[in-house]
């Protein structure tokens, strides 16, 4: 199964949720497709879509997919990378009405670079970019939240 993480943001991104469509007709995604769509107004008979899930459904939809494509979220990201799936990221634009700045291409930059995502830049490569998801080897995750709680411990107690 391959889910599609749009969060939460009030602007659509159907950008990402087309090029998805398009692999499915096209028959490189074969796989059933489930949609966390947010704000994200789409039809489709191709895709299950979800405008918000609950908590439990969500965990339940990470934990079974084999490929995650999200948006450039932290929060989407993080969330398949702790459970070891296959996570391809793309970012919502300025340009294109889907955020307010391009913030998400320096998060996706910088997960990219660890090599604990696939970024994906060309919406038209998409069938290109799930080709080399199958061969992915994520490095595995690692948290810095005990570093950033320590940071701000040593930062406290110097006041």
């Amino acid at each position: 199964m391959i889910l599609v993480l749009l969060g939460t943001q009030d602007k659509p991104f159907v950008r990402l949720l087309n090029a998805v469509e398009k692999q499915i007709e096209l028959g490189n995604i074969t796989d059933e497709v489930i949609v966390q769509a947010g704000h994200t107004k789409f039809k489709s008979n191709n895709m299950t879509i979800y405008d918000l899930m609950p908590n439990e459904l969500y965990e339940d939809f990470v934990d079974k997919a084999k490929i995650i494509i999200t948006h450039g979220g932290v929060g989407s990201i993080v969330s398949g990378l702790k459970r070891n799936k296959i996570v391809i990221a793309a970012a919502r634009l300025k340009k294109y009405g889907e955020h307010v700045n391009d913030h998400q291409l320096q998060i996706i930059d910088t997960f990219s670079e660890s090599d604990y995502i696939i970024k994906l830049n060309d919406f038209d490569k998409l069938d290109v970019v799930l080709e080399q998801a199958e061969n992915f080897k994520a490095i595995p995750y690692q948290s810095n939240t005990k570093t950033v709680i320590n940071l701000i411990d040593e930062f406290i107690e110097s006041i």
